[in-house]
């Protein structure tokens, strides 16, 4: 389970890379030792930090559950999942429409 909470790094960088562990921790109303424990040792937070951070960072809590499976994702397939999560419906079809051509092609390949 603390790779639960490393997640944490992953989407603080997702939701702004210039977010510091003591700007984080003034969010939340703790202090940065806090936040770099939970972020590099895997602490635990309280429950009620723990529903803060899911919160500001948009994260679901089957997001965090299920790390696991996560664990065996890249970062890049982790951040496209968050980036995917922040997009509107009309931003989702550009992105599904794009996908579907790539694998299109990919399949109308010749092989050399």
């Amino acid at each position: 389970m603390n790779a639960i909470y490393n997640e944490i790094a992953h989407f603080k960088f997702a939701k702004s890379e210039y977010w510091t562990q003591a700007y984080v921790a003034e969010l939340v109303d703790r202090d940065s030792h806090t936040i770099m424990n939970i972020e590099n040792t895997g602490q635990y937070p309280s429950f009620n930090l723990f529903v803060k951070l899911i919160t500001m960072f948009d994260v679901s809590v089957d997001q965090f559950i299920h790390a696991d499976g996560g664990a065996r994702s890249s970062s890049c397939r982790k951040h496209i999942d968050v980036l995917l999560n922040s997009m509107n419906e009309k931003e989702l079809v550009v992105i599904e429409a794009t996908a579907e051509g790539i694998k299109k092609a990919r399949e109308t390949e010749v092989p050399e």
